[in-house]
């Protein structure tokens, strides 16, 4: 074999450093599950879905049944997997559309997660179960209009009154909030943030569900509306106080993007590797021509660098050793790598590219609205300035 040349079959396009041999059979076989059932509940709707700004609240109960809902989490009827295994789900999840890998994030690792961490034990078993079922969903009210990035700033608040809180406030851009059936919403208090379990149908909760997006649109996006909520004090999530109660939920979903977006990037890079062999141009298939390779190539290898970011930071998550800086740079980075390849891949496909008959732009426009939820590129910027120099710079 002549220096340089390559095995007899050849790089796989698809997995060209053969990522897949760093996984062990257990991982490879919940991944190609998650990634069969996208293949036959999401992909041949989501296009329709996308259009019509429509999430099938259905689909709730077959993750439920797939065991995705909650999947990181032990105990309750949750599967108790590994977070490199909850990665690779939201890899697949998201290479359907951002959509799917958004409820399951949001009902796992904002709803679900808070209850897990922080809940009493009866919250704990009344709840958990039913949501890792899909019986119940949940949604996570922390973002307001005019406190987005610093939460601190938040207005709702909760005062107590006799045995019971009363809630006042309103919250903006929550997914799944329109559908819930319960919200963790997080208010200021005289004992500072605390977390509070809102139930579908409480007197003086409602929701209005934004409309006229264009970005995330097989998802659900709703303002969540308090006005003199009564609460028992059975609602409160008695563990935590403080923003570290819900930055620590923002961090389990984090990580879940910086697997997320790999599918789309991955999604948009095998569509353009396939309409580029199909699409002719001047007597041979445009794949066929120097700049379209180069284009090519360049997705090829930032899908593969961010699979291998985002493994590496998954195998340091399961051995307890990442960090709040290492899900921000996962996060920042392969957000904006997705991005890139989502372009490279329209200008591919040319007219076609703008179309949802191809993935390409229904993935670049979600990955807009990823880019800046659950911490934006700036803020991720700015923890891990603060890692490297030892200086905050948020002020």
């Amino acid at each position: 074999m002549n220096k340089g040349a390559v095995g007899p079959r050849g790089p796989n396009p698809r997995d060209f450093l053969d990522i897949d041999s760093l996984l062990s059979g257990e991982e490879r076989l919940l991944r190609d599950t998650v990634r069969e059932w996208v293949g036959d509940r999401v992909l041949p709707s989501v296009a329709d879905w996308f259009e019509e700004g429509y999430f099938p609240r259905e689909l709730a109960k077959e993750m439920g049944a797939l065991g995705l809902l909650g999947m990181h989490l032990d105990g309750y009827d949750c599967a108790g997997t590994s977070a490199v295994q909850y990665g690779l789900a939201c890899t697949e999840l998201e290479a359907g559309d951002s959509g799917a890998r958004s409820f399951v994030s949001v009902q796992g690792s904002l709803a679900m997660f808070p209850i897990w961490a922080f809940g009493s034990d009866e919250q704990k078993q009344e709840l958990l179960p039913r949501m890792a079922a899909g019986d119940i969903i949940g949604c996570f009210g922390l973002t307001e209009h005019d406190a987005g990035s610093d939460p601190g700033g938040m207005r709702t608040h909760a005062r107590r009154d006799g045995a019971d809180w009363v809630l006042n406030g309103t919250k903006m851009w929550i997914t799944n909030g329109g559908i819930a059936d319960i919200a963790v919403v997080w208010a200021q208090t005289n004992e500072g943030i605390r977390g509070f379990l809102v139930p579908k149908g409480t007197t003086g909760y409602s929701t209005n569900d934004v409309h006229r997006k264009l970005s995330l649109r097989a998802s659900v996006t709703s303002e969540l509306v308090l006005d003199e909520v009564r609460l028992p004090d059975a609602a409160l999530l008695p563990d935590v106080v403080g923003l570290k109660g819900p930055l620590a939920c923002l961090n389990e979903a984090r990580f879940g993007i910086v697997f997320g977006a790999v599918g789309a990037a991955r999604a948009c890079y095998e569509a353009a590797l396939d309409y580029s062999l199909e699409r002719s141009q001047f007597g041979k298939p445009i794949a066929a021509f120097q700049l379209t390779q180069r284009k090519l190539v360049e997705m090829m290898v930032a899908v593969n660098r961010g699979m291998l970011l985002a493994l590496h930071i998954g195998r340091r998550k399961d051995d307890s050793a990442a960090g709040v800086e290492d899900i921000s740079f996962g996060k920042m980075d392969n957000v904006r790598m997705a991005l890139d390849v989502a372009r490279e891949a329209r200008s591919v496909l040319g007219a076609n590219g703008i179309t949802l008959e191809y993935p390409v732009i229904r993935h670049m426009n979600n990955l807009e609205s990823v880019s800046t939820y659950e911490g934006t590129n700036e803020v991720h910027t700015l923890i891990m300035g603060q890692a490297i120099t030892g200086l905050p710079a948020f002020d």
